[in-house]
């Protein structure tokens, strides 16, 4: 068969084996005492001693090879970041422990960050071209509009610039919320050039909280992409109005950012297939070259954030059919960059 071509298999049936002799030679002990041939004792040993060892083979072997095997689910579901440190305390064998010490090496959170800015690097690269020519040209078309007069054309192009500085310098760095927002209503005011009255946003913070919330820190380019994924898939294929909110609150030691549009929606699929995407954004490396919806991916956003602040942070999307849709963002609240779990992002 071919479930003996692995080893735990064939352990697992020769501890069964060994098991039925040992009930059996218990058994036969039994009846002996029974029949009078032969005291109790040895019987009544015999069965302690198959509970100790039961007991001993429980504790010792079954237990960690289960926990064991359950990270192992983890990991090959996309938790890249989990800590195996454990895995190379129960490891089979001296060479298994170095192939797991190897591969956490290899899968060192640190090391998928620097892969992980490299990517954004890059993609911030395909648009730039040459940051300066393109701010100096702006600034000609802006100059050349209010001379002319066109002063919608000159506010467009200014709040262009900033965008595209803003997007493209030091993607790798931590902001504050309150740059991050800043960020959000540039890209608003220019897409309200296109959309006019028919797209509205909103800012919501408690404002007793709301020096506190605006100085948390977290990556770069967490909210604009996800703004813009709800006006493009969002109130754009919306009939009429439509209207974006951006609610901002502390619960304890999070920060938790919810985006949320009026437009049409997702079905309960689709929405199963993104938060499924999100929770096993570990292996967003190998799907980034379909994932470019929003010009950054939503899954790379929320694999900065497992990456920067650990797996218990990240997106999670809630979404009906012709009501809207919700992100959620989870996010430590952190005011400071020494605060950070992988200080190796600020390197």
């Amino acid at each position: 068969m071919k479930r003996f071509e692995y080893l735990s298999v064939r352990v697992m049936v020769l501890l069964a084996a060994a098991l039925c002799i040992h009930l059996f030679l218990i058994a036969g002990l039994l009846f002996l005492a029974f029949l009078g041939n032969a005291p109790f004792w040895p019987a009544i040993l015999s069965l302690v001693l198959l509970v100790v060892l039961l007991w001993w083979f429980y504790a010792m072997i079954l237990k960690p090879y289960l926990h064991m095997e359950r990270t192992m689910r983890l990991f090959l579901d996309g938790y890249t970041t989990a800590d195996l440190t454990h895995l190379c305390q129960t490891a089979p064998t001296p060479m298994v422990y170095q192939m797991l010490a190897h591969m956490m090496k290899i899968m060192d959170s640190s090391e998928l960050l620097k892969l992980n800015k490299r990517q954004a690097q890059y993609l911030a690269l395909q648009n730039q071209i040459n940051p300066h020519f393109l701010y100096n040209t702006l600034e000609s078309i802006r100059s050349e509009a209010l001379i002319a007069g066109l002063t919608g054309v000159a506010d467009m192009t200014e709040a262009l610039a900033a965008f595209f500085r803003y997007t493209i310098s030091k993607v790798e760095n931590l902001v504050s919320v309150e740059e991050e927002l800043e960020n959000c209503q540039t890209y608003f005011r220019i897409q309200q050039y296109r959309f006019g009255s028919r797209l509205s946003l909103t800012i919501e913070c408690d404002p007793e909280e709301r020096e506190e919330i605006y100085g948390c820190r977290l990556p770069k380019l967490t909210m604009q992409p996800i703004l813009e994924n709800s006006i493009i898939h969002g109130t754009e294929c919306k009939i009429g109005t439509g209207h974006l909110t951006i609610h901002l609150e502390r619960s304890g030691k999070r920060l938790l950012i919810r985006i949320s549009d009026d437009g049409v929606g997702m079905d309960e699929e689709v929405l199963s297939r993104m938060n499924e995407r999100l929770g096993r954004s570990g292996q967003a490396f190998a799907s980034q070259g379909s994932e470019t919806r929003g010009g950054i991916a939503l899954v790379n956003v929320n694999n900065r954030i497992h990456l920067l602040f650990g797996e218990e942070y990240g997106l999670h999307v809630f979404s009906m059919p012709g009501v809207g849709t919700d992100v959620e963002i989870n996010l430590p609240a952190i005011a400071n960059d020494r605060e950070l779990k992988n200080k190796e992002a600020l390197k």
